[in-house]
């Protein structure tokens, strides 16, 4: 799913408990899709989401976040997140967003260096109390690959990134400046040009 493509008003349910409506009507929304729950690759990329909350709420987007595992499994990992996390352990939002998995999430070279970095942080917030051990058998397996939309109000898709590895995402910069320099059309009719999708091959 590319920039210009429109995503259906649908509400989904967050492990809060709460309905989320994506698109959000008043502002941008920031759908990512991560891997499972206590993914330690997602949660170095996601940490950094969760200190610049803030200044990414003030840009005027709604940070929505999907992971391919339950709701329960969830709830032991996100409590103190500040967005809406939603449960997809049967992939059905990925499959409509074209979101994949692949070998390459974490045998790509570019992998290996966040991989190293995240699976130490990891074992020491783990060892530390601070945050629980992923599933050694988790929903939806290890090989996801990360996606980024950024959507607006109407529903039409701004920009969009494939990730081509486990820790290939928008950095909190570039989402930043994607939302800057964005003029929000007030529906899914034409809006502003699209931004070329960054998919891998």
């Amino acid at each position: 799913m590319g920039p210009g493509a429109v995503v259906g008003a649908r509400d989904l349910t967050a492990v809060s408990g709460a309905l989320t409506a994506v698109p959000d009507g008043d502002r941008l929304t920031h759908l990512q899709f991560r891997r499972f729950a206590g993914c330690p690759i997602c949660n170095l990329h996601l940490r950094s989401v969760v200190r610049r909350h803030a200044e990414i709420a003030q840009a005027g987007i709604r940070e929505v976040v999907v992971f391919h595992s339950s709701a329960e499994e969830l709830r032991e990992h996100v409590t103190d997140f500040p967005f809406a996390v939603i449960a997809d352990p049967a992939k059905r939002l990925y499959a409509e967003f074209g979101v994949e998995s692949s070998p390459r999430a974490l045998l790509s070279p570019r992998a290996l260096a966040p991989t190293v970095r995240a699976v130490l942080r990891s074992a020491w917030t783990i060892l530390g109390g601070r945050e629980r051990p992923p599933s050694r058998r988790p929903d939806g397996g290890r090989l996801g690959l990360p996606a980024d939309f950024l959507i607006a109000p109407g529903g039409r898709v701004l920009a969009a990134k494939y990730g081509e590895h486990a820790y290939d995402q928008w950095p909190v910069d570039h989402l930043l400046e994607l939302a800057s320099r964005t003029s929000l059309p007030s529906g899914p009719g034409p809006g502003p040009g699209p931004v070329p999708t960054e998919r891998h091959e």
